[in-house]
Parts: structure tokens; C-alpha cells; sequence
């Protein structure tokens, strides 16, 4: 039968020193074997026992933290934390251009190899519809048009460089400056080398071009690997981090102009999103409930698919019309709403949730407002466009193109029951009470509608 023996007590009293002889005592009496586990952040028990210690307390808990980490995120072995990290990231990001590239006509491979990420025409295809399609992926810096040429040696490569340049830029008068990348070590010229001997070359070639080092017209990349890539023009990408990347969020889309540019912000930093819709039939009709399903494909076209979540809430709406005061109908509702879209989000294994409110907006968006709705949230709510203007969301979601769809003129639920005068500064304590007018039948009401909700899958 084993015995637990405890020795703590504040600093400086001699509960090392106890323990070591009790040990010893122990030891002596033949009550072995005999686990000592010093627990002080000194751990000099070792000294007291005059033995070797290999592992220590902070050994141990650094292994349970490695192999909790493990179970979560399984690192290959022999491969470090930052290579990990980096191999998510790019293949996250493999994943999104293949998905986006299934809707261009034409075939491609997509190859990551050191940093780059290639992508390969293997047939016809449509050259704007392909850079378009690589516009919506996050995680893409530029996106570079690549003249791919087999290593001949230096000689085919300056003729090469050349006719691209000539091709590319006629006789349009242009200053240049070579930008040489020699990622194979074994090519024979170093890159400072190749720089100056290229940049000659073109220089003697093209009378119309000229170097400028500081702030050139053009760049003129090369990038030595196991083959030779040769490009100038770098189209923005939209930046961002590839989707997946950073866990997921639910989204409450309402079918107005910011919830959709909220979701495609928070998607910009990796996060899947998913989303859930408020249906108030027939108070909304279908075509409102239709809005807000191309809405969701609209976002899907940067997210990747979304899972929209279509609610029936026209009898809790009703439920609160009836028992609660009618300038709080606007807060409480909301407050219905965030309870209802975390349990989803708590379903589709989501961290956080998506709101497109902004300070101020309107009642329900003040500061006062936003502190009342958050009471009910157990998850982080994030909400991306808080201190913007509403022209500067505006200016978002035409540049995402949900702004046409957005202003359709199809009412959703939060505007079918607007109170005249709505509070602006709620208290929650009245807020409270006013809920326990609902206790009787708003859980059960909570329960229906989340049971009988539609799901929709858009992309």
C-alpha cells in the first residue's frame, strides 16, 4: 500500500531539509522504493540527497505541454514548430487556389515548392478569368505571369532575358534593375554576378531601356531553382492569410450591406466562416431569405463554402412583441438572436462569432447597446467594422460586390418590428426584467428553432 507524505509550509522553515531526512529514514527502515518529487521552483532537494538529478519539475511539465500540443496539432517528427506552421499555412493555401481554379475553365496543377506556390496551366484556359479567380484567395501577396525556362546555361538564359524584355516593353522608353534570386547554389554565377551581367546584356540590347536602381520602372526577376522562372509583372493579391488557417467563426448575416463585408474581413485573417440567417415568415418573404443566400455565395467566393443556418424566428419575435416593452424589443431580440447563433456556432465547432455592427449605426449599435447584447455571449464576439463610417463599408462592399445585393429592397426580421421610439442607453437590470416576462415558453421557443433550422450550403 503506497503512502502520500506532503511537506509545504512557507520559505525558509526546513521542509527541504525535512524531507531529505525523512527520506533517509525511510530508506534506512527498508520502506522503499521511495518517489521524491520536490515541488519548489528552487529543486534543491538533489543537494540535501547528494544525488544527480537529469529531470526536473520544469522538464516534466514541458513534456505534458508537448504532448497535449501534439494531440491537437500532430507535428511530423524531426520537423520544428516554424516549419510546421509554415507547411500549414502553404498547404491551407494549395487548397483555397485549387478550390477557386475548379470554377476557370481549364486544367492546372498547383505545386508548392520553397516559398513559391506555381501554378501550372495544363490546357486552354481564360488568362482574366484565372488572375480574377487568384484575386479572391487569401494569403496571396502577387500573383506573378511566369516565363518557365530549362536551365541551358548562362548564355541561352541572357538570350532569353532579352527577347522577354523586347517582348514585353517594344520600345516603350523604360528604366529597369535586375532582381536575381540564385536558390540553386550549385549554378555557377552568384547572384550579385548574374544582376550585372544581365543587366548589361539587356541594357546593350534594348537601347530604350535604362537603369534605375532606386525607383525603376520595372523589375526584372529571376529566380534560379530547378528551373528558371522570368517575370516582371507582380498583380496585387489580397493579402490576408489563407482560410482555415485561424479556426472558425459564425457569422449572422441579416441580408443589409455590413455583415457581408464583416465576414470577408474576418475570413481575410484566415477564419472559416460559417453563418447563420433570422427568417421571419411571412413577415420576410422568400426573395429576402433568397438575398441573403447569394449574399452568402458572394462571401464564399473568399471563404470558401459557407454553411448558412436559415432560423425561423417569427414566433419568438412575436413572443417578445407580446410581453415585452415595445422600446426594448430591438435589444432583446438581439439578445435572442446572439444566444441562438452561438449554439450553432458551438455545433459547427466555431470559436467566435461575426456581427457587422458599427458604434452608433443605430440604436442597438450604441456602446450601451453592444454591452447589453454581449452579456449573453459566452464566445469572443468579433465585429471588424466597429469604428467604420458607413461609406467606408460601403466602399468594401462594392469592391466585394455585395453591395448591389445588399440593397435590394427586401425586408428582414430586424425591421418588421422597429419600436418608435427604441431605448438608446438600455439598462441591463430593466433588460432582465422585462426577460422574465418570456420565461415560460422562450426556452422551448429557443430549442424549435433551432432544431427545425435549414441549412444551405453556398459557394
Amino acid at each position: 500500500m503506497a503512502h502520500v507524505i506532503a511537506v509545504a509550509g512557507k520559505g525558509g522553515v526546513g521542509k527541504t531539509t525535512l524531507c531529505g531526512m525523512l527520506i533517509q529514514y525511510l530508506c534506512e527502515k527498508g520502506k522503499g522504493p521511495i518517489l521524491a518529487v520536490d515541488a519548489d521552483a528552487n529543486s534543491n532537494l538533489n543537494e540535501v540527497l547528494g544525488v544527480k538529478v537529469e529531470t526536473t519539475l520544469g522538464d516534466v511539465r514541458e513534456e505534458i505541454a508537448r504532448a497535449e500540443l501534439a494531440k491537437e496539432n500532430p507535428i511530423p517528427t524531426g520537423m520544428s514548430k516554424a516549419d510546421y506552421a509554415e507547411m500549414r499555412f502553404e498547404d491551407a493555401l494549395v487548397d483555397q487556389i485549387r478550390h477557386v481554379l475548379k470554377e476557370v475553365d481549364g486544367e492546372f496543377s498547383v505545386v508548392k515548392e520553397r516559398g513559391r506556390i506555381y501554378v501550372y496551366a495544363d490546357s486552354e484556359f481564360d488568362y482574366d478569368e484565372t488572375i480574377e479567380a487568384l484575386k479572391r484567395v487569401f494569403g496571396i501577396f502577387g500573383i506573378c505571369p511566369t516565363v518557365v525556362l530549362e536551365d541551358k546555361g548562362y548564355e541561352e538564359l541572357s538570350k532569353e532575358v532579352v527577347a522577354y524584355v523586347k517582348e514585353m516593353y517594344k520600345d516603350e522608353p523604360k528604366t529597369f534593375k535586375m532582381d536575381v534570386r540564385r536558390a540553386k547554389k550549385s549554378y555557377p554565377m552568384t547572384s550579385m554576378e548574374m544582376n550585372a551581367q544581365l543587366g548589361g546584356d539587356v541594357l546593350d540590347s534594348c537601347p530604350n531601356m535604362k537603369v534605375d536602381v532606386h525607383e525603376p520602372d520595372v523589375m526584372i526577376h529571376v529566380e534560379v531553382r530547378d528551373k528558371i522562372y522570368l517575370y516582371s509583372e507582380v498583380i496585387p493579391g489580397p493579402g490576408g492569410m489563407p482560410v482555415g488557417t485561424n479556426g472558425k467563426a459564425m457569422l449572422l448575416l441579416s441580408g443589409g450591406i455590413d455583415s457581408p463585408v464583416a465576414g470577408y474581413m474576418i475570413a481575410k485573417r484566415g477564419v472559416k466562416i460559417d453563418a447563420v440567417y433570422f427568417h421571419a415568415p411571412p413577415y420576410t418573404s422568400e426573395r429576402a431569405k433568397q438575398k441573403v443566400v447569394d449574399l452568402a455565395k458572394l462571401v464564399a467566393k473568399y471563404s470558401g463554402p459557407i454553411h448558412l443556418h436559415v432560423v425561423n424566428f417569427t414566433d419568438i419575435q412575436l413572443y417578445i412583441y407580446e410581453k415585452c416593452p415595445h422600446e426594448e424589443l430591438t435589444i432583446i431580440m438581439r439578445r435572442y438572436m446572439m444566444k441562438i447563433a452561438e449554439e450553432f456556432a458551438k455545433k459547427d465547432g466555431c470559436l467566435g462569432l461575426i456581427t457587422g455592427e458599427s458604434i452608433g449605426q443605430v440604436a442597438s449599435q450604441t456602446m450601451h447597446s453592444l454591452a447589453a447584447t454581449n452579456e449573453v455571449c459566452t464566445m469572443p464576439v468579433f465585429r471588424p467594422v466597429i469604428g467604420f463610417d458607413k461609406q467606408e463599408i460601403v466602399d468594401v462592399a462594392l469592391k466585394i460586390n455585395t453591395y448591389e445585393t445588399s440593397i435590394l429592397p427586401f425586408e428582414d426580421c430586424c425591421t418588421i418590428f422597429v419600436a418608435k421610439h427604441p431605448v438608446t442607453k438600455p439598462n441591463l437590470k430593466v433588460i432582465k426584467r422585462s426577460e422574465e416576462k418570456l420565461q415560460d415558453k422562450i426556452e422551448e421557443m429557443m430549442i424549435q428553432a433551432v432544431e427545425t433550422a435549414e441549412t444551405i450550403v453556398c459557394e
